[in-house]
């Protein structure tokens, strides 16, 4: 599953610094607006230590991970919905992604330039969020426009997608973002086609000092308050402090530097974490002497649509799929164990993969 992550903020607020952490693509760093013109591109890894562990069980000839797309958006201004520095271009970006990481300012330094003059993540977060508000109201508008009349006539369908539009268009216009209403599963299909910017999932990064990336600080308070009555990702992160475990070289030199600064695990790797659940996806695992591999799959998905992830024709032609929970592969320490064990589980059409099954798909075309 190709997914994507786009990074949003104003200008200067540390988008591509979090970027550059993430990724080995080297955004362009700078001390003033529009510096990022094209949206950079990076694949990241997802980080899970189960890799590792079946690794060592089963010393295959190569391991590999689950990935995610993240993409630096140039920074947004007043007035991107009408064009406005590049607005139309960084919009169309941002429609692109399957979740938003809206990086907020959440330190002074008088060295880095705010592109308002005052640091405020409210502000700035309200300046962002009107920006996409106002392009999904131009949106919707035309949406509306184009039923209006079929919805008039007595169709029945188009009365209900006319309905609908009307209570987005409501709902925008008072300025709040579509991710905060609520839709029957008759709604979504439709609701879904519009793509809108305020729809997406979002996780709010507060980027902060040093000081302040073990508890926070009063800019990161007043973003918790601010974004309580939204379904979104909060994260306390260092941006400035990210760059520097980047640049160093062994897994027991950055160890060494967030036990110093009072932390058990990178920002980035708790980033790329969060996103995941903020998309609502889990893993499964393929574990054989050719690979060991990580496979990204919705929550909900079905085996055979789980075995699709690999290949179509792994559910097309689906039969059943063999399981071994990821704890009793590790604990009997190979397949033929768990399978003497009688652990190993048989699962049918029905079944539910959950987070960390092993997984052996049968099929047939």
């Amino acid at each position: 599953m190709a997914l994507k992550c786009g990074i949003v903020g104003l200008p200067n607020v540390g988008k591509s610094t979090l970027f550059n952490c993430l990724s080995n693509a080297k955004a362009q760093s700078a001390n003033f607006p529009f510096c990022t013109i094209e949206p950079n591109v990076g694949t990241i890894t997802v980080p899970d230590e189960r890799l590792n562990e079946l690794e060592k069980l089963v010393h295959p000839e190569k391991v590999v991970p689950t990935t995610i797309e993240i993409v630096d958006i140039a920074g947004l201004v007043k007035g991107a919905h009408k064009g406005e520095g590049l607005g139309n271009q960084f919009l169309a970006n941002i429609r692109e992604v399957d979740a938003i990481i809206h990086v907020l300012r959440c330190f002074d330094d008088e060295n880095v330039v705010h592109v308002d003059g005052k640091v405020d993540p409210i502000s700035d977060k309200d300046v962002i969020d009107m920006e996409l508000q106002l392009k999904d109201l131009e949106t919707i508008e035309k949406k509306i426009s184009a039923i209006e009349r079929k919805a008039k006539t007595g169709d029945k369908s188009a009365a209900k997608v006319f309905e609908t539009y009307n209570i987005i268009k409501e709902h925008l216009s008072s300025g709040k973002s579509v991710r905060s209403l609520t839709f029957d599963d008759s709604q979504m299909e439709f609701v879904n086609e519009l793509q809108l910017l305020t729809s997406k999932p979002v996780m709010y990064v507060c980027n902060v000092d040093e000081s302040s990336v073990v508890d926070g600080n009063n800019y990161v308070e007043a973003v918790k308050k601010n974004v309580k009555n939204e379904a979104a990702q909060i994260l306390i992160l260092g941006a400035a402090i990210e760059a520097d475990i980047s640049e160093l070289d062994s897994y027991e030199e950055r160890l060494m530097f967030l036990e110093d600064i009072g932390l058990n695990e990178a920002g980035v790797s708790k980033l790329i974490k969060k996103a995941y659940e903020l998309l609502n996806l889990q893993t499964y695992f393929t574990a054989g002497v050719k690979e060991v591999r990580a496979w990204t799959i919705n929550k909900g998905m079905t085996a055979p649509q789980a075995a699709g992830v690999i290949h179509t024709d792994f559910e097309k032609g689906f039969i059943r799929a063999e399981v071994i929970k990821y704890d009793d592969f590790v604990n009997y320490g190979s397949e033929n164990a768990v399978k003497e064990a009688g652990k190993l589980m048989v699962q049918g059409k029905e079944y539910l993969p959950l987070d960390g099954d092993v997984m052996h798909f049968r099929f047939n075309v």
